[in-house]
């Protein structure tokens, strides 16, 4: 399997070798943890590019680390899971190279048309990825620059028509309502600002917003595992996901840890500070992977 480790687009991760190493063991598999270029030096699309240039090396050259190219599984949590939906989506198309047996999505970044979704408004002040430093973050790594991210959470920098062209997948009502009883207040829309639009205006191409693809892609997926987090502003973004998946017959295993919080598995195994989550987090990873090749 290939695993890309998240850390905010702009960070590298300190856990990474412990995570890897227990996967490895735990599923008597290979794993490969990609390393990639990070913002602000090298902003979007550079890091997704990279992991996508590991990833069709690792799939043309697989069998010179003994690995089957047809049961190749890819891993990421948090930005790390953007790229590895955005690397399913881009290699559906490629009938040059094996397909992929199954992504694992670990509360990724998937969106960034609503920054006020109910896990956006319920977890914002919660550790450890605040709203404010999260949508940082992520246009640190869309433009290289720091940005205002004030207008951005109310949604100043979205287009009428993007608003209304992407309703149907960026949506509360596709949320369940078991998830907005921690409070939801749905804001009023604000102006839209062209100014701000011309900044981050590829925040809309689905390398850096996955959920935007269409369904002709999103149909052609691998079987998917999905974790989601309560305490996590990114909760929403995996829930909305979950839906796209299985509204196009992709088969979901949909795992959420309600005492869990963004970056959980960055814990495991971390005395004296793991989490009950940190650990059943990988647990069910290492479920799901080794269910598929039993």
């Amino acid at each position: 399997m290939e695993v890309f480790l998240g850390g905010g687009f702009c960070f590298l991760p300190g856990a990474s070798e412990k995570i890897c190493r227990f996967m490895a063991n735990q599923s008597d598999s290979v794993v490969v943890s990609v390393g990639f270029r990070l913002a602000p030096e090298h902003p979007y699309p550079v890091p997704v590019l990279d992991c996508l240039t590991a990833t069709i090396h690792f799939l043309k050259n697989a069998e010179e680390y003994g690995v089957d190219p047809n049961c190749i599984a890819i891993v990421g949590d948090s930005s790390g899971g953007t790229f590895a939906t955005a690397i399913c989506q881009e290699l559906v198309t490629r009938e040059d190279l094996p397909r992929l047996r199954a992504q694992v999505l670990i509360y990724p970044f998937l969106q960034s048309g609503d920054f006020d979704l109910p896990s956006y408004q319920q977890n914002q002040s919660i550790p450890l990825l605040y709203r404010k430093r999260a949508i940082k973050l992520g246009l640190t790594h869309l433009t290289g620059k720091e940005i205002n991210v004030d207008p951005v959470i109310k949604g100043a920098h979205i287009p009428p028509d993007y608003r209304e062209k992407y309703k149907k997948w960026i949506s509360v009502d596709n949320i369940p309502e078991e998830f907005k009883a921690r409070g939801y207040v749905p804001s009023a829309p604000v102006p839209f600002s062209k100014e701000l639009y011309e900044q981050v205006k590829r925040a809309g191409e689905t390398k850096f917003a996955p959920l935007l693809a269409e369904d002709d892609i999103i149909r052609q997926l691998p079987e998917t595992f999905l974790l989601t987090c309560e305490y996590d502003i990114l909760r929403d973004d995996g829930l909305l996901y979950k839906k796209r998946l299985e509204d196009n017959g992709v088969l979901v295993t949909h795992h959420h840890l309600p005492d869990g919080f963004h970056a959980t598995i960055s814990f495991f195994d971390l005395w004296p500070l793991e989490f009950p989550s940190s650990r059943k987090c990988m647990e069910h990873v290492v479920q799901f992977l080794k269910s598929l090749y039993k």
